[in-house]
């Protein structure tokens, strides 16, 4: 029995979630009522990443800052540059398939429960009292912008104390780390719990209504993956980039897609990045700040969907109109981030600025949340793959020995 399990334990973790995923549409498919019922393996999942990425990411982060070695070059700077890059892209991308596949929806009343914000000044707001929330109700309540700077602050601090000290966050880091391998090596068995539920709840009927909307949503983001994300890695490494482009979709994306949340990824994209031999000082804290701010997937389902809404009424708006307006909106999506279906909740805010009543963006957000099995999913595997494959491009730059078929041929 223990050599099955060692067997299972160390064989291919992508090939067990294809199983898993191909598992769950047949049982779904043969026996709905059964596929229901396994739901309980995905939440409990989802729920163990969850539970496990707000303690990683806080001392994970501590510990990287206060062990850096003074002069160390972490790459932030060159690393937040291409996550704002690549969310302009985005946006950009969303705006022109916009124009050249104009979508239109057939709206009807229907209530949603969330609450979105009123306006900038309020996603704003909540971001700043984010950044000073109390320490235990941010790790408690998962709110990573206030996990962040605590984890930032403290490893600052604690660069002054001893060398006891560090060493006792250095251990704590790996103990949390080995919990998350742990956890990580359970996702064939969620994402066959996750994927049967979702076949067998949803089916492909709700969704049939909605293709046109889909498509754009899926080509604007195939775009950004396959295109436009390694014309960036290229200009940044000056090498071939779809070996690492891949590595990270198969990496990050597969579970990023089924989970739905960008906070609960961050321990499978840590993983990524060190078998991708990439400096632990960078991607401890890129990562956790790319699950917050990098939202490129975001910003494509807000522009879309925004304009979705105005194409429905009629109102003419120019390109680059479109474009700065998005561009507003998308970037306050980071208040929103990290959650399924976190972005949804700003389309009110780019529909006022076009002037959209509200009764009309609510359904246009409740719209979302009826194609969000696709559309998050595929927002999030964005999202997530992308925060590992700019690490990697702006790591390997800065780094003369290091290449992208190094550090691929590490990760496979």
């Amino acid at each position: 029995m223990m050599d099955i399990i060692k067997k299972i334990a160390s064989g291919s973790l992508v090939l067990q979630i294809v199983l898993g995923i191909i598992a769950g549409v047949i049982v779904a498919m043969v026996a709905p009522d059964a596929a229901k019922s396994v739901n309980v393996l995905g939440q409990l999942f989802v729920k163990a990443l969850k539970a496990v990425a707000p303690i990683l990411v806080f001392v994970i982060v501590a510990s990287s800052i206060a062990n850096q070695k003074k002069g160390a070059n972490t790459n932030m700077r060159s690393i937040i540059t291409l996550y704002l890059v690549g969310t302009f892209m985005a946006a950009l991308v969303a705006v022109l398939m916009s124009f050249v596949a104009p979508t239109t929806l057939t709206l009807v009343a229907t209530d949603t429960s969330a609450t979105p914000p009123s306006g900038i000044g309020e996603v704003l707001n909540t971001l700043l009292f984010k950044i000073v929330d109390n320490p235990i109700n941010a790790l408690a309540s998962g709110n990573f912008i206030g996990i962040l700077a605590w984890a930032i602050a403290l490893g600052f601090f604690f660069q002054h104390a001893g060398e006891a000290t560090k060493a006792v966050l250095t251990d704590v880091s790996d103990g949390v780390s080995m919990i998350v391998k742990m956890v990580i090596r359970f996702a064939p068995l969620g994402i066959f719990g996750l994927v049967a539920n979702t076949v067998a709840t949803t089916g492909f009927e709700a969704l049939a209504g909605y293709s046109h909307l889909i498509m754009v949503l899926l080509i604007s983001m195939g775009i950004i993956a396959l295109v436009v994300n390694p014309v960036i890695v290229w200009f940044k490494t000056k090498q071939n980039p779809y070996p690492l482009v891949f590595t990270c979709l198969k990496g990050s994306g597969i579970t990023a897609f089924f989970t739905r949340s960008s906070a609960a990824n961050i321990p499978v994209n840590m993983e990524l990045c060190k078998r991708l031999d990439l400096h632990e000082d960078t991607y401890s804290v890129s990562i956790p700040l790319g699950a917050t701010v990098n939202m490129g997937g975001a910003a494509i389902t807000i522009t879309v969907m925004t304009l979705a809404a105005v194409h429905t009424l009629g109102i003419n708006v120019d390109i680059p109109t479109a474009l700065l307006l998005s561009l507003i909106a998308s970037i306050s999506a980071c208040g929103a981030s990290g959650v399924a279906g976190g972005s949804l909740l700003l389309i009110p805010l780019a529909c006022s600025l076009f002037g959209v009543p509200n009764d009309i963006s609510m359904q246009v957000v409740a719209a979302g949340f009826i194609i969000g099995v696709i559309q998050d999913s595929a927002e999030t595997a964005l999202n997530s793959s992308t925060d590992v494959l700019f690490t990697a491009a702006a790591d390997i730059a800065a780094t003369p020995e290091k290449t992208v078929e190094s550090s691929t041929t590490a990760a496979a």
